[in-house]
C-alpha cells in the first residue's frame, strides 16, 4: 500500500513540474517526501529525567538529595510492617491496613489480600486453607472476666515461686502484664486514684491483685466504669504496701543496680504504663517498659494512641470493656498483644553499610558522609535505622558478657 501510495506521488509530480516555473521544478517531489517522511516518523522526544525511588515505601523524587533526605527521617528498617504482597513498607500498623483494606487500599494488594490475607494480624498466607488454619488459632475468645463481685473485699495473691524463678530460655526476660483502675478524688473528682491493680503472667495466671486504699477520700468511684463503691475499698491493702509488693515481683530478687543492667528483672508490659505508675508513685526502668499505648507500630498514623478496647478488638477479634472494667481481662489482652507482636519475625539489621567501593560507613552521622550521595536506593535502605526498639528482640537471647 505504502509503495502505490509512494508511486502515485512520484507520476502526480511528473505530471506537475512541466507547468511550473523553472526553479520549481523538482522540489514538488521532495516537498511530498519530507512530508511523507515526517509523518513516519515523529520528531524523538527527550528522555524523561530520572526519578529516584525509595526501595522501603516506594515514594519517588525528582532529586537524589531529597531521596536521601527522605531516607534521614523515616527511619525504615525491617522491622516496619510490611504488606505481603507488594512488600511495601509502612509506618504503622494502621497504614498498612489503609494500604489493604482501606477507604482507598492499593488495587492489586487489596484483591490479593481479601482472598488470602487475615485481617487481624494482615499476614498473608499461600492458600485458603492455610488461611482458614490460621484463623482458628490468630481469633481469640475473650478472657473469663474475674468480676469485682466474686472477689473477696480484700484479695492479695502472690506465686512466690514465679517472682523468683529466673527468666526464659536464652536468658530474655519474661513479662509480667498490669493494669489498674483508677477513682476520683478532690472537690471535683478529677485526681487520679488507684483503686485496684492486677497483675498477670506470659501464660495468663493470675500473680497479683488487690483493692488499694486511697491516700485521700474518694469523691467520685465512677461506679459504671470501675464497678467499685465504698465497701470495697473499707478494708483495703495501703498504697505503700501494694507498690512493695509489685516492685518485689518485677524486680525478681535484683538489685536496683541489676535492674539498669538488665538482670533477671521483669518486662512490665500495659497499657499507658506512665499512667498507672503515676497513680502507684511508683517508678520502673523505662528500657524494662512494654506499652502498647505508646509502641509506634500500634498507633495511629498520626502518632496518638489507640484505646485498648480498639487494639484487642482489631488484633485479637473479640471485644472488652463493654461494661465495668475487669483489670484480669484487660491485663490478658494487654499480654497476648504483646505477645502477638513480639511473635514477628523480622531480619537482623546490619551494622554500617558497605558502599560501592565496599568502604564501611561507620562514622557518627553516616548521613553526613560525602559518600551517601554515590549509593543506590538499595544501599541507601540498609543504611537506615529504626527509630524505636522493635518488641520482637526480646526474644532474641542476650549475647553473652
Amino acid at each position: 500500500m505504502i509503495l502505490l501510495l509512494w508511486v502515485w506521488i512520484r507520476v502526480s509530480c511528473e505530471f506537475l513540474q512541466p507547468h511550473l516555473h523553472p526553479h520549481q521544478k523538482g522540489q514538488t517531489f521532495q516537498t511530498f517526501s519530507l512530508s511523507m517522511e515526517a509523518e513516519a516518523d515523529p520528531p524523538e522526544t527527550e528522555n524523561p529525567p530520572k526519578r529516584h525511588k525509595c526501595s522501603a515505601c516506594y515514594k519517588q523524587y525528582k532529586k537524589k538529595e531529597h531521596l536521601i533526605e527522605h531516607m534521614k527521617t523515616s527511619y525504615h528498617s525491617s522491622h516496619q510492617p510490611r504488606c505481603g504482597v507488594c512488600q511495601k513498607h509502612c509506618k504503622s500498623f494502621e497504614s498498612l491496613r489503609e494500604h489493604l483494606i482501606g477507604p482507598l487500599p492499593k488495587g492489586l494488594c487489596s484483591t490479593i489480600f481479601s482472598q488470602q490475607g487475615c485481617q487481624l494480624c494482615l499476614s498473608l498466607f499461600d492458600s485458603a486453607v492455610s488461611l482458614r488454619e490460621h484463623l482458628e488459632t490468630c481469633r481469640l475468645s475473650s478472657p473469663a472476666p474475674m468480676g469485682t463481685d466474686a472477689m473477696p473485699y480484700i484479695s492479695s495473691q502472690i506465686d512466690d515461686q514465679d517472682s523468683s524463678d529466673e527468666n526464659g530460655a536464652g536468658g530474655r526476660p519474661r513479662a509480667i502484664a498490669m493494669d489498674c483502675e483508677m477513682v476520683g478524688g478532690g472537690s471535683d473528682g478529677s485526681l487520679e486514684m488507684c483503686a485496684r491493680v492486677c497483675l498477670v503472667d506470659e501464660d495468663e495466671n493470675l500473680i497479683f491483685h488487690t483493692y488499694v486504699q486511697p491516700i485521700i477520700p474518694v469523691t467520685n468511684y465512677r461506679y459504671d466504669i470501675t464497678g467499685l463503691t465504698e465497701e470495697y475499698l473499707r478494708n483495703a491493702m495501703p498504697l505503700k504496701e501494694v507498690r512493695e509488693k509489685i516492685l518485689q515481683i518485677l524486680y525478681n530478687g535484683e538489685s536496683v543496680g541489676g535492674v539498669l543492667r538488665g538482670g533477671k528483672a521483669r518486662l512490665l508490659v500495659g497499657h499507658d504504663l506512665e499512667h498507672d505508675l503515676d497513680c502507684l508513685k511508683m517508678n520502673y526502668p523505662e528500657h524494662l517498659m512494654r506499652d502498647t499505648a505508646k509502641y509506634r507500630p500500634l498507633m495511629k498514623t498520626n502518632l496518638v494512641s489507640h484505646s485498648l478496647k480498639y487494639l484487642t478488638r482489631t488484633y485479637l477479634g473479640y471485644d472488652i470493656q463493654s461494661g465495668a472494667h475487669d483489670p484480669y481481662e484487660d491485663c490478658i489482652s494487654v499480654m497476648r498483644l504483646y505477645k502477638r507482636i513480639r511473635a514477628q519475625t523480622h531480619k537482623e539489621e546490619p551494622y554500617g553499610t558497605l558502599t560501592s567501593n565496599n568502604n564501611n560507613i561507620m562514622s557518627k552521622s553516616p548521613w553526613q558522609s560525602k559518600e551517601v550521595n554515590n549509593l543506590t536506593p538499595d544501599e541507601l535502605f540498609a543504611m537506615s535505622k529504626s527509630d524505636y526498639r522493635c518488641w520482637c528482640l526480646d526474644l532474641r537471647p542476650k549475647l553473652a558478657p
